[in-house]
């Protein structure tokens, strides 16, 4: 348990910025969601413009630093390579 003042202010401080993550990380969970259930639909246009809208999100969770650069990268990736081949399967 945090006994000094600052230590105790550390405590509260980081139950503030888990809140703060973890809206952000569901969030992105959600856009990233939205890609899926378009590529699950096979409808290209529709992956093309959730994946527009996600990926500056998932950056912004970089920047913000609750997820990794590398994590997002490869997300942003196969997500592409992924809406790339809804229009080639049809």
């Amino acid at each position: 348990m945090a006994n000094t003042p600052q230590s105790k202010k550390r405590a509260r401080q980081s139950e503030a910025r888990f809140v703060v993550n973890k809206a952000r990380r569901s969030r992105i969970r959600t856009f990233i969601r939205k890609v899926e259930e378009a590529i699950a639909s096979g409808d290209k246009d529709a992956a093309v413009a959730a994946l527009r809208a996600a990926q500056p999100e998932m950056a912004r969770g970089v920047s913000k630093g609750v997820l990794h650069k590398n994590t997002v990268s490869r997300k942003i990736s196969r997500l592409s390579s992924r809406v790339k081949a809804v229009g080639a399967a049809a």
